[in-house]
């Protein structure tokens, strides 16, 4: 049973994982990874920061020793010089003293020379830890800037990668339907051509009627009386009428100059013959 939950647990454990993941705004993962590396940064620097205030206060004590040191030394010194002198003087009580000083001194420099080479093993350990230090902030200071660097390359191709999503909206939209009431341009350009063609069929019928071809014989009519008047007001002013051009002449009817031409040779036919 305790095995089943647990199964379950890592199963919506991942499904959780999975969804958080498809749902999550890249831009804001990218900034938390960010600002993750950057604490990270802040808290290796405390770190180095400790080992390198490690290694300064090895220093001032081991300076602190070795001076020492050179005191216990020139104490020591003074006191068996100051022995030998009061042995020479015959007081050997003060020669016993400063012997016992003396020794003090002696031991006291046994002491901070064990002192110093123990300080010298620690500053050595803690220089070598200092740099150790320097070496993985300076490393780390180098990974933060690259990821500085690709966190502005990811997000000018999440910009890219948003306004390539925008453009294929827009363009899908010019192709597909978006909706119940958005036609596509192919939907409204077939219904207007076929619009078109209807009323263009309608207009090609309509001039094929009967009322159109009346229309047509009533014009006709009329620029047939009009030619007539004019010919009579020609006459009358003893105008010739004008010379139809060759084409004129050559496309019009045959009727019209075939009788004038058949009445004119009879006539010159008579003159010709009482001559």
């Amino acid at each position: 049973m305790f095995e089943l939950l647990r199964k379950w647990l890592k199963y919506f454990t991942a499904k959780g994982n999975v969804a958080f993941d498809e749902r999550a705004d890249p831009k804001i993962q990218l900034e938390q990874a960010i600002r993750d590396a950057q604490e990270q940064h802040s808290r290796l620097i405390e770190q180095a920061a400790n080992v390198v205030a490690n290694e300064k206060q090895t220093q001032l004590r081991l300076d602190r020793s070795l001076e020492e040191l050179e005191q216990l030394n020139g104490s020591a010194r003074q006191a068996v010089l100051m022995a030998d002198q009061a042995a020479r003087n015959g007081d050997m009580d003060k020669s016993a003293e400063y012997t016992r000083a003396a020794e003090a001194f002696a031991n006291r420099l046994i002491g901070v020379e064990k002192e110093v080479e123990g300080l010298k093993q620690l500053r050595l350990q803690a220089a070598q830890a200092s740099d150790q230090a320097k070496a993985a902030v300076a490393q780390n200071s180098t990974a933060l800037q690259e990821k500085l660097a690709e966190r502005q390359k990811l997000l000018s191709q999440l910009d890219q990668a948003k306004m390539q999503e925008q453009v294929n909206k827009a363009m899908t939209s010019l192709s597909e339907t978006v909706g119940k009431d958005s036609p596509t341009l192919t939907e409204v350009r077939d219904k207007i051509e076929a619009r078109y063609a209807k009323a263009m069929g309608h207009a090609e019928l309509s001039g094929q009627t009967v009322e159109v071809r009346m229309l047509e014989v009533e014009h006709a009519r009329m620029n047939s009386e009009a030619q007539a008047r004019l010919a009579e007001i020609r006459t009358r002013l003893g105008i010739a009428a004008p010379e139809p051009a060759a084409g004129s002449a050559a496309a019009g009817s045959p009727g019209a100059g075939s009788p004038g031409t058949e009445d004119a040779k009879p006539g010159e036919a008579e003159q010709a013959s009482p001559g």
